[in-house]
């Protein structure tokens, strides 16, 4: 039986807020590596295998997945690709954007970690990417890892990203804009569309992504 592997995954405030409270069990992550040919770069094998994705990448050992489709394409890589932010069973620390109280009598020269989610900091907020393990305070366990196209999230799956209705948005105030507010139906996929854009994705795109379910593992 294989070692349960951790990964650190970034979360915004608002959905660390999500996940602490409950609403968020599941996130979307672009897939790298997709190759849409042309008739300079098509694989020349038939009319079977004209769509190509990196499944991994290593000196060694790195192989690509074939289909004639791109949905194809796309199941062969759910089914032998290591998925980058880890499979069933492995863990996720989170990193988070954060503040550290100084202490130079404690050996790690803090004394406590302060965390943009609640609303704390001292002096200047450390970026999420900069947040050491043993400073994660949630940790997830990995309990389904599929790819689809972005667009193909249902209601129940964009709730599960941590998105709110449009119509809550107001009081909230966390990545949403309020003049959007009006632009849009109280849909769970309005807000998600939203949310990816506000990240710097393309929902337009429409591209593949890693849909990562997870439980958190910690109290």
């Amino acid at each position: 039986m294989s070692a349960i592997k951790e990964r650190p995954i970034l979360f915004s405030a608002p959905m660390v807020r999500a996940v602490l409270e409950g609403r968020k069990t599941v996130t979307r992550r672009a897939v790298k590596g997709f190759q849409i040919p042309t008739e300079d770069t098509a694989i020349p094998i038939g009319d079977r295998q004209r769509w190509s994705a990196i499944g991994q990448r290593d000196p060694r050992y790195g192989f690509c997945v074939f289909g004639s489709t791109e949905a194809e394409c796309a199941k062969e890589l759910e089914q032998y690709a290591p998925c980058p932010h880890g499979r069933r069973g492995d863990r996720l620390w989170v990193r988070e954007t954060h503040s550290l109280v100084p202490d130079p009598e404690e050996p790690a020269g803090y004394s406590q970690v302060l965390y943009a989610a609640d609303g704390q900091q001292y002096g200047k907020n450390r970026p999420s990417i900069h947040m050491f393990r043993a400073d994660s305070r949630i940790l997830l366990e990995i309990t389904d890892v599929r790819v689809e196209r972005l667009q193909d999230i249902t209601e129940d799956q964009a709730k599960a990203e941590g998105v709110r209705l449009y119509t809550d948005h107001a009081e909230l105030g966390d990545w949403w804009h309020v003049e959007e507010i009006e632009t849009y139906s109280a849909d769970p996929r309005k807000s998600f569309e939203l949310l990816w854009s506000s990240v710097g994705g393309d929902w337009e795109a429409n591209p593949w992504v890693w849909v990562v379910e997870f439980k958190r593992v910690t109290p």
